[in-house]
């Protein structure tokens, strides 16, 4: 099953990107034997300023077509990391080619693409920043892949 990151906005070089970059490395290597992979990052941008309406139309091109569309939201499910690996087993054993997890930019989701979405994941009742939900959803990824390889990564 390919995953996918589809985010509005572009991530510069830095610290954040570096995480990225490593965790997307590390998921590829850790989930290609169990079926996980590659993940590819999406990154769009609205340059005409036309709000989350224009980011969810921009959001919805970057989608794989087929793939399962699950959005980060401060509304969406908070689930334990086993959980969320066990999720994405199921995801895999249903036989879904795609999965795209979608992440707004500094103002959110577009409602429309929320309750479009197959799928609603939080990482919490706080809110934050849009790039920093990227490396939290990449780490994760890692986590998931980590756990169902049964490695000593995740020791809760």
């Amino acid at each position: 099953m390919r995953v996918h990151i589809c985010a509005v906005g572009r991530m510069k070089t830095g610290p954040e990107r570096a995480l990225i970059d490593d965790y997307q490395t590390r998921f590829d290597r850790t989930g290609r034997p169990l079926g996980l992979g590659p993940l590819q990052l999406h990154e769009v941008e609205d340059r005409k300023g036309g709000g989350m309406e224009a980011e969810a139309g921009l959001l919805d091109r970057s989608l794989p077509k087929g793939a399962l569309c699950a959005v980060l939201d401060e509304r969406g499910q908070v689930m334990p990391s086993p959980d969320f690996a066990d999720l994405l087993a199921r995801w895999r054993d249903e036989g879904r080619g795609d999965v795209a997890f979608v992440i707004g930019g500094a103002d959110g989701l577009d409602p429309a693409l929320r309750q479009r979405a197959d799928f609603s994941l939080s990482f919490g009742k706080m809110v934050w920043p849009h790039m920093l939900v990227r490396v939290m959803l990449a780490e994760q990824l890692y986590r998931a892949a980590s756990i169902l390889a049964g490695s000593p990564y995740h020791r809760a």
